[in-house]
Parts: C-alpha cells; structure tokens; sequence
C-alpha cells in the first residue's frame, strides 16, 4: 500500500510549509461528502498519530489513517496548472465514479 506526490506537488507542499515555518509533512483522507458520496480531506501535519501510515515521496511525509488508506491506496497527488487555475489533483485508481465539479467521488 502506498501513496506518492508528483514532483511537481512535493515542491508546492514543501514550499508552503516553509512558509509556514512548522510541520513536517501533508495528512490527507476522506470524509463523507458531496453528490457522490466521499470527498478529499488535504491538511498540514504537526504531529501524528500511532495508528497514522506514514509515506514519503520525493523528501514529503504523506500521513494517512487507516480508514482512509483503502480507499487512497495507489494515489498520486499532482498539482496542476491548467490556464489560471491551479491546484491539487488526486489520481486515484480506485475511484469509480465522480461528480461532474471533481469535488467528489465514489469506490
């Protein structure tokens, strides 16, 4: 089981927590939420957990919980750019549908 950033969402993390000036790392997971069902959480991490996965991709600590590793294993998280937006994008393998604003998703 695992989780990766892209380069690209490695650099914009750890550029952030720079800025921050504390941290060592993201949490993400999933909540329920929205027309399909579940949605994205994304978080800076301080401190974890004991039942907390922690993975690292490209000098990022990736924190995930138990409940939300089955449905993010596999995941990559990008941030893109497309025209004047930009932001995080979750390629997930395991997702079956999703709503049509990519808020949220189902597995």
């Amino acid at each position: 089981m695992a989780v990766t950033l892209s380069e690209s969402a490695a650099r914009h993390v750890s550029n952030f927590i720079a800025k921050r000036g504390k941290g060592f790392g993201i949490r993400l997971g999933v909540k329920t939420s929205g027309c399909s069902g579940m949605a994205y959480k994304l978080e800076f991490v301080d401190q974890t957990e004991d039942e907390d996965e922690v993975f690292e991709s490209h000098g990022v600590k990736v924190v995930i919980d138990p409940k939300s590793l089955a449905y993010l294993d596999g995941t990559e998280l990008d941030f893109v750019k497309e025209g004047l937006n930009e932001g995080f994008k979750f390629n997930n393998p395991n997702v079956k549908d999703q709503c049509g604003c990519g808020e949220s998703f189902n597995v």
